[in-house]
């Protein structure tokens, strides 16, 4: 049975990796400056860095689903989190908050179809969604930001798709320094157990901190330093087993404190200029207890 949350064990993600997303030299020339990536990614270098993350995916036991090429996606189609959102009724289909993304997910949709994935429902104009403002508390509870990517109608639209038995916190979101640029709930909180979760508290509403804590959540905090490096953006690829970017010290030595497992990956070409860290590149598609 599938688990709703963001740390049981991930037992199948889909991903697409530089080959399918960044394709070329030319292309990452023609879109990193648009997409307000901090420099133009290395191409053989970022092939490198995914297929050691893919790696790690894999060695955890997780089936990884390759994502197809298409001429219709930006170099952005790299962070599969955001364009799709699992839930119980089925895959809801979002209606991405930057124009450039909106052709990915019936693209990633006709990928997963294959493998008898259903469609709950899917967010309408001028409803907007990203899956980097969505988390699973549990099968009852579950966030959603509000900010410059997700906005009042589309999670109007999300309530309704979810129904009664879910209790669906939102979450206001400070706006970014740029209006391009993305600041998604899961810039601020990585759920990494049923009771744990890492946070930047600068950003989080008390209001969201108060409700965690009626959920017995834990809440590790990471500090400025760190947090613009992406030390906020952890994957749990099981309960307190963690994937996560490399030269976070600090970070790392807080959740082992915890309890938490770690494995790292270098990311620099893949994650940090396009700000997009483990959580970003993947889309879990089912967790298992």
């Amino acid at each position: 049975m599938s688990e709703f949350n963001e740390y049981s064990s991930l037992s199948s993600v889909a991903v697409r990796d530089p080959v399918a997303s960044f394709i070329s030299d030319e292309k990452l020339n023609d879109e990193w400056k648009e997409l307000r990536f901090h420099s133009k990614p290395q191409l053989d270098e970022a092939k490198k860095e995914f297929e050691f993350f893919k790696r790690l995916l894999i060695d955890s036991g997780t089936d990884v689903i390759n994502l197809d090429a298409h001429h219709n996606l930006t170099i952005d189609s790299i962070y599969t989190r955001d364009s799709i959102l699992i839930s119980p009724g089925g895959l809801i289909l979002c209606n991405m908050g930057r124009s450039s993304r909106t052709p990915e997910a019936k693209i990633n949709y006709s990928s997963l179809k294959d493998l008898g994935c259903g469609i709950a429902g899917d967010i309408k104009a001028p409803g907007t969604l990203e899956g980097g403002d969505f988390i699973w508390i549990d099968k009852n509870h579950a966030a959603v930001g509000l900010g410059p990517r997700t906005n009042q109608d589309g999670i109007k639209q999300l309530k309704k798709i979810l129904g009664n038995d879910v209790d669906l916190h939102v979450v206001p979101l400070p706006e970014p320094n740029h209006p391009d640029d993305v600041l998604h709930l899961m810039s601020i909180i990585s759920p990494l157990d049923k009771d744990l979760a890492l946070i930047y508290e600068p950003l989080m509403p008390q209001t969201f901190i108060d409700w965690l804590h009626k959920r017995s959540i834990e809440l590790i905090t990471v500090n400025e330093k760190e947090y613009h490096l992406m030390g906020c953006n952890v994957l749990a690829t099981a309960p307190r087993e963690i994937i996560m970017l490399e030269k976070l010290p600090k970070v790392q030595s807080l959740l082992e404190e915890a309890g938490c497992k770690i494995r790292t990956y270098k990311g620099d070409e893949i994650s940090r200029k396009g700000e997009g860290g483990p959580t970003c590149l993947t889309r879990p598609i089912k967790r298992v207890l």
